[in-house]
């Protein structure tokens, strides 16, 4: 067997006959049918020689070619031992050896293009050719410098005031306001603030808050309105909010039973001021289910028509206060005194005066009364003016400041009254000791009261001596 195999080996190859050295040199040249004939040559479970040696070139030549297809690269160095390893081809040809420097996938996945199209190795800052355009500097880059982009602009950013926080922060605007009454400031508080689409609730907030306080604040809160209109709010924002109250008001009338009448009267001060349309009060005809708002737009179309020639409704809330001017406030009292000797009503005298809502103006009411029992003519007047003034002082409407002083400018101009009422000094004497006993002025301010010395001659037989 061994003889037969050597020659096989070392015979010389005849024409047409197969030799293994040729498919070693071209492993791609298909398989004949020749060749397949040879699985069928064995027998009884023996190779022959030459079959074992084509056996092992078809399965070398299968691995290579299965080899080819799951990899993108056309190596034929690299070949299965009979092992089954992959052996790599001579280490001194440049086929064989593996290249350290080749960007090409070596994982046996991909198309075969290098990596980042060529520029992604180290220290590389692109492909060769590529040209960078200017990049504008992101203010988001941790090295990003502000200095170095030259004339900065700083804007003031003001975030919009939320609906919930509105009222919050219109309340001590509005109440501040209420003190100081100075319109101008309201307008600069509120340009600090964004309301944005929700300042028309501002007007809707001032008015609920007037409709809680006084009437002064009820007339602080008209000019308001009327000196905000066309600078800071739109007829349709005022619109809005009074269209907004309206529908509120059967809240509103848990606090203020009031509600639907003052309502009323602020919608035809805003129409005389045109603040609101004069068409607002007919967009409502027909259209108003709430009684207490239909109550509200019927006041305001009454005192429309009986003001129908006056510009401004100045008068709607009455007296108001501070704001009115000394003269005015010095009528009302006057009134308020007549009417009360004629009625004797302490209650509505009482009343009167509250509304006014001048307490530091007090003293002159002290100063009337006083005058009017020095003028009048019998005790009626004189006991009438003690009652009042004992009511106001037990109630506390008139403190004893403001009752100190308007007697102590009776005292003082009490030489000019004289020349009018010759009688001033007696009657005044008796009307202080009157008060006294009624417990309305203090013994110090009865002692303080001026009294009219009689003039003493000096008569010729006395000596040029005084009598005593």
């Amino acid at each position: 067997m061994a003889t037969e195999v050597e020659t096989w080996s070392t015979a010389p190859q005849a024409d047409g006959m197969f030799s293994f050295d040729e498919k070693l040199a071209d492993p791609n040249r298909a398989y004949s049918g020749d060749e397949d004939a040879l699985n069928d040559a064995e027998v009884n479970g023996n190779w022959t020689p030459q079959e074992k040696a084509l056996h092992e070139a078809r399965l070398k030549a299968k691995a290579k070619r299965r080899l080819r297809k799951s990899s993108s690269r056309n190596s034929t160095s690299e070949s299965f031992s009979e092992s089954g390893d992959v052996a790599g081809g001579d280490p001194n040809s440049p086929k064989g050896k593996v290249n350290t420097n080749d960007r090409k996938s070596r994982t046996g996945k991909g198309r075969g293009l290098p990596k980042k199209g060529g520029a992604g190795g180290k220290g590389v800052w692109g492909a060769a050719g590529l040209v960078y355009e200017v990049e504008e500097p992101d203010v988001r880059d941790p090295n990003y410098d502000e200095a170095a982009q030259g004339d900065t602009v700083y804007a003031t950013v003001v975030p919009e005031v939320d609906e919930k926080e509105l009222e919050k922060m219109v309340n001590p605007i509005v109440q501040e306001y209420f003190e100081h009454g100075d319109t101008k400031e309201v307008q600069m508080l509120l340009k600090e603030l964004n309301l944005g689409p929700h300042k028309y609730e501002f007007s809707s907030l001032a008015v609920s808050l007037s409709l809680e306080g006084k009437a002064s604040h009820r007339e602080l809160t008209s000019r308001l309105l009327s000196d905000l209109s066309g600078k800071m709010l739109s007829q349709s924002d005022m619109a809005r909010a009074f269209d907004k109250m309206l529908k509120e008001l059967p809240e509103l009338i848990l606090d203020t039973p009031e509600a639907p009448q003052m309502l009323g009267q602020f919608i035809a001060r805003a129409i005389a001021d045109h603040i609101l349309p004069m068409s607002f009060l007919d967009c409502y005809k027909g259209k108003v289910d709430c009684d207490h708002a239909r109550v509200a737009l019927d006041r305001a179309a009454v005192l429309l028509t009986m003001k129908r020639k006056m510009v401004r409704l100045d008068n709607v809330w009455g007296v108001g206060g501070g704001q009115r001017p000394v003269k005015h406030l010095v009528k009302e009292m006057n009134l308020l005194l007549k009417e009360y000797l004629i009625s004797g009503d302490k209650a509505e005298a009482e009343r009167c005066l509250r509304d006014l809502e001048v307490p530091h103006f007090h003293h002159e009411l002290v100063y009337e009364a006083v005058v009017m029992v020095l003028e009048s003519k019998g005790d009626t007047a004189s006991h009438m003016m003690i009652k009042l003034l004992q009511s106001f002082w037990k109630t506390g409407l008139i403190t004893v400041d403001q009752m100190n002083r308007g007697f102590q400018r009776v005292y003082t101009e009490l030489p000019e009254i004289n020349l009018d009422v010759p009688h001033a000094h007696s009657i005044m004497e008796t009307f202080v000791d009157l008060c006294y006993q009624e417990a309305v002025i203090t013994k110090q301010l009865r002692d303080a009261c001026p009294s009219r010395g009689r003039k003493r001659f000096v008569s010729e037989g006395d000596g040029g001596v005084i009598k005593n």
